[in-house]
């Protein structure tokens, strides 16, 4: 296991990989000690450039952990660019499953690649902000960081 992190404006953000060639995991969560690789890293320095501003998309390498559906969520979510935001809905329909809104909300509650797979860019069909995560405070900073709309 390789970790590298760093304290962002919302809390510490630690990067994790298994085999030290792709990552696994961004969580908002204190490391647990183990060394960081070139892969933590870039995820580091990548992550820094969004909080200043600098960076609007990430190329990482991504492994996340999941069932085939929630795999199929987090490409979609991945879809989503800088600032723009979609319903469950949006999503279950763009995965073929447009009854799916529940299943949507469960694997986007399951995303283990915070940020990068941006599942804080999801919000209700009335435009509210609505579960995340890492809080619902985190979500609001970020839509806010990329100056999207919604209602709080």
């Amino acid at each position: 296991m390789y970790q590298d992190s760093f304290e962002s404006p919302i809390g510490p953000v630690t990067i994790s990989s298994q085999d030290g060639e792709s990552i696994c995991e961004i969580a908002f969560a204190e490391p647990d000690g183990y060394p960081s690789c070139n892969v933590t890293s870039k995820g580091k320095q990548q992550l820094i450039e969004y909080f200043n501003r600098q960076r609007q998309q990430f190329d990482l390498p991504l492994t996340p952990a999941g069932t085939e559906f929630q795999q199929r969520v987090w490409k979609q979510l991945a879809t989503l660019e800088y600032g723009q935001l979609a319903s469950y809905k949006d999503i279950a329909v763009a995965i073929g499953n447009p009854k799916g809104n529940r299943a949507v909300g469960m694997a986007n509650g399951r995303n283990p690649i915070a940020i990068v797979v941006p599942c804080h860019r999801v919000i209700g069909a009335d435009g509210s902000i609505t579960g995340y995560t890492g809080g619902i405070e985190k979500k609001a900073f970020l839509l806010r960081h990329e100056g999207a709309a919604f209602f709080e």
